[in-house]
């Protein structure tokens, strides 16, 4: 065991050194001008320097370092501090008068100058020691962290990790210090510089404050690992758990060598305002460390506390001069920090670097002088279904080979392509702007995909503004302690990704959610009030539904269901808003309506719960408002199985082919009635076909068209557009067979796929004139419906690519053939990909026929059935 090993090593060098150490004591030649130190009001003091350079160690055996030391160190002996002769010289000099006082002080620099040297041997010793104790901390580390991955580990990572903590950046700092400083002592001169080195390390003193902030864990760690481990116990012993305090200890012994050092220093010298700036910094640095008084320490790390706290972090979208950047945002008590999150390398802890920084009296989410318009770079809506598509084949690839008991290499390197995949698409997929301002004017720009979490952070920010009245600003040095104090605060560890959660955590719910938004109460003023509702999918939030406006009332009765895909969802949140008419009354922000948040709640999708297929009555609070909701989900399995009507008469699950024959045309009246109140009204609503429609009302018009209701025409002129759309969309779903026929589908499917662009084109044209007449009809007529939607896509915010992912499953999908529902109902809910690449196949081959210009039908097909069909 490489364990044993090392400590049975360790052993024996400690016993060599303490016959080392008893040697030299016995042989050292008694002396009075030994240099002495004593703590005289914290700070140290040291004694005439007759003979030896002074020495900055800090225990039992500085001396014994030092001598070592001098094997290696030029031995200086023309000093007038060191050398008797000259001093003597000097004395005998001075007495007689023989030398002017300009000599005088020509001498006195040229001493101060030598006394410059010794105190930086003395430093380069005293570093030569501190570096073997950083090095005794860390040599136990490196096999415990390899026996951690064995079957008998001494020590888990995490423990590991808090018991060293920053001790390999400590010994990085130090020995970069000390190989710089070497060279410049063996090779002195009194235009020697080193001031540099001593400002460079006081600008990394923030890995003492992370060092100092986690000591006290480090060592109750430590000492219960010991207790619950022998074998931990005996390296601790070797290694010497009280060398855990000598970083503490070096933070004051540094600042006072450096005052020595000033000292010797001429302030004509091109060091002594380096030095004054490191001594400035280090000194601030001591000032904090032992200003905090334990309660206030430990303050920073609990929620409640006199000092600055941390409020609330998260992951976020940074737009930086057009680029999208992945950033930490941290909110304390007193400003907003935002933070990009290093790259973590040859397993080192987590680490950020400060991006900026907002004093809260200073911040405003509002610009007056800024007029231009919003331009967020949008990502084409292709690409991101592209990524969905990735990530759900990854998925699938890892439980194909976990099934399999492959290699875990084959596992890792999957899931570090999942990793990349989900990170592009919660870079990109973020659209909604929060954009704040400090006092300069100077402006940032978050992207956010939820409404709910812009809401959520404004609100915090304005509640702890009410606090907040003074402006100020930090120092470097301060700014680089609070950075690193995130690592131990921060609340949210990882970035929001399904590859970073537990192995056992819910993969969340795929199929359709039906939402019924009854009422809400506890309102103590009329308002217009209307809600929304967010689904979480692929790591983000995004808004699904918007029920209608209730106008001027305490107790708004809306009662209308909504329809919601989920894919991987297990959250649904609920906002709350008072819908302003004025919009002149308020300034606009982030670009977005000036519509009012009363409220906003969420719950969890929890499978188990939504296992039944009854509906379940919940209630969201918000802010003393209550809003009544009903919920029932239903799997994929249940869902997209198209089922034949069994009522003789009607349109709904009926063969189009029997519904033409019956209507005596060539396009179904449904089709042709909702299409045109769409084209007459609905061409400008935004989202429309993908905002979902008030169920009840779908389910009203439905029963219309299959009773053949005469006032139909005067029930849709009356309802709302997106419940007409839902009505159309319903109708193709609910169709036995697909409009594209279950015989040809398999052909669609294998010409999309196909790479020659004429063998696709011939294909694809051929495929389509093969369909039976009315599905031909019936979608040329859709077709050229679609394109009129996509062509107002600046207003109405629907591409071709968003009306074929809507429509693509809805008319290619095949009947199933045999039933997948659950025989057991006590049997757990299936929850398939809904980003299957099957889905994807169909939503691709609905989008080649919507970019085609035109579609090139044979003359005699053309005449057949455009120019002759009765619709």
């Amino acid at each position: 065991m490489r364990l044993a090993a090392w400590k049975e090593g360790e052993r024996q060098r400690e016993r060599e050194r303490e016959r080392q150490r008893e040697r030299e004591r016995l042989q050292r030649p008694v002396s009075t001008h030994e240099p002495w130190s004593a703590l005289v009001g914290g700070m140290y003091v040291y004694g005439p320097f007759t003979g030896t350079p002074p020495t900055y160690g800090y225990d039992a055996d500085r001396a014994e370092e030092q001598r070592r030391h001098h094997d290696i160190l030029p031995y200086i002996d023309d000093s007038p501090s060191s050398s008797p002769h000259l001093s003597s010289k000097s004395r005998s000099t001075l007495s007689s008068g023989s030398l002017e006082s300009s000599k005088s002080t020509e001498l006195d620099l040229e001493k101060g100058l030598e006394m410059r040297k010794w105190v930086l041997s003395g430093i380069l010793a005293s570093e030569e020691t501190y570096l073997s104790h950083l090095e005794a901390l860390l040599l136990p580390m490196k096999p415990l962290k390899a026996a951690a991955t064995t079957s008998q580990p001494v020590l888990t990572i995490p423990q590991i990790e808090t018991i060293f903590f920053k001790v390999p950046e400590l010994y990085e700092v130090h020995k970069e210090f000390y190989d710089g400083l070497l060279p410049r002592v063996q090779q002195w001169s009194h235009h020697q510089r080193v001031g540099d080195l001593f400002q460079k390390q006081a600008s990394q003193l923030g890995v003492y404050r992370a060092f100092v902030d986690n000591y006290e864990v480090a060592v109750e760690t430590a000492e219960k690992c010991c207790q619950a481990n022998t074998q931990f116990a005996e390296i601790s012993e070797v290694m010497g758990t009280a060398l855990l305090y000598k970083p503490v200890d070096r933070v004051t012994r540094s600042t006072l060598v450096l005052h020595d050092l000033l000292k010797h220093t001429p302030s004509s010298h091109p060091d002594h305002p380096l030095l004054q700036d490191a001594l400035r910094i280090s000194q601030n640095f001591l000032s904090s460390i032992n200003e905090e008084t334990t309660p206030r320490r430990q303050s920073m790390t609990v929620k409640k506390g006199e000092n600055r706290q941390l409020l609330k972090d998260s992951f976020m979208v940074e737009l930086v001069e057009g680029a999208r950047k992945l950033r930490h945002v941290f909110l304390f008590t007193d400003l907003l920090l935002c933070a990009k999150l290093k790259k973590q390398i040859g397993g080192k802890s987590q680490q950020y670097d400060s991006k900026w920084y907002i004093p809260l009296s200073d911040l405003t989410f509002q610009n007056a002088d800024e007029s231009e318009p919003l331009h967020i770079p949008q990502v084409p809506d292709e690409e991101l279904d592209a990524m969905k598509v990735k990530i759900s084949h990854i998925k699938s690839e890892i439980q194909r080979e976990k099934r399999a008991n492959k290699g875990s290499k084959v596992i890792e390197r999957l899931r570090k392509k999942l990793s990349e995949q989900e990170s592009l698409l919660l870079l990109t997929s973020p659209s909604m702007a929060l954009r704040v301002h400090n006092r300069n004017g100077k402006g940032y720009m978050f992207l956010m995909s939820s409404d709910y979490e812009r809401a959520e952070w404004k609100e915090t920010i304005r509640e702890q503004q009410k606090k907040c009245f003074k402006s100020f600003s930090l120092t470097s040095m301060e700014l680089q302690m609070l950075t690193n104090s995130c690592v131990k605060l921060q609340t949210v560890h990882h970035i929001p990704l399904t590859i970073n959660k537990e192995e056992d955590e819910s993969p969340g719910l795929h199929g359709f959610l039906n939402v019924i938004v009854h009422s809400a109460s506890g309102l103590k003023q009329s308002l217009n009030l209307y809600c929304t509702l967010e689904v979480d999918s692929f790591g983000y939030f995004a808004n699904k539904a918007k029920t209608r406006v209730y106008r001027y009332t305490t107790e708004p009765k809306w009662n209308e269901e909504f329809e919601i895909d989920l894919e991987g969802s297990q959250t649904l949140r609920l906002l709350c808003y008072e819908k302003s008419y004025n919009k002149t009354k308020q300034i606009k922000e982030d670009g977005d309506s000036t519509d009012r948040i009363i409220g906003k709640g969420q719950i969890p999708l929890d499978p188990q719960t939504l296992q039944g297929k009854d509906w379940q009555r919940t209630l969201i609070p918000m802010n003393g408002v209550e809003v009544k909701l009903s919920i029932k989900f239903t799997s994929r399995e249940f869902s997209l199985k198209r089922m034949p009507s069994r009522k003789p008469m009607g349109v709904f699950g009926i063969k189009i082919s029997t519904v033409t024959k019956r209507e005596h045309s060539k396009v179904p009246y449904i089709v042709r009635q909702c299409l045109e109140e769409i084209e007459r009204r609905g061409m400008e609503e935004v989202g429309i076909y993908r905002v979902s429609g008030v169920a009840t009302d779908i389910q009203a018009l439905k029963a219309a068209f299959d009773t053949n209701n005469k006032d139909v025409s005067v029930m849709m002129s009356e309802m709302d557009v997106n419940a007409i759309a839902g009505t159309l969309k319903l109708y193709f779903r609910e169709l036995p067979e697909p409009l594209f026929t279950d015989d040809l589908y398999p052909n669609f499917a294998g010409g999309i796929a196909l790479s020659d662009s004429v063998a696709k084109e011939s294909c694809m044209l051929n495929l389509l004139l093969s369909l039976p007449e009315p599905n031909l009809v019936t979608f040329l007529f859709l077709l050229d419906h679609l394109k009129r939607v996509a062509d107002k896509e600046s207003i109405n915010k629907m591409s071709l690519h968003n009306l074929a992912t809507v429509f693509g499953p809805t008319l290619l999908r095949p009947a199933e053939k045999d039933s997948k529902i659950p025989t057991n109902p006590t049997q757990p809910i299936s929850m398939g990909d809904s980003w299957s690449l099957e889905v994807m196949s169909q939503v691709q081959v609905l989008l080649y026929f919507l970019q085609l210009e035109t579609i090139p039908t044979p003359d005699s097909k053309r005449q057949s059935i455009l120019f002759s069909t009765e619709v």
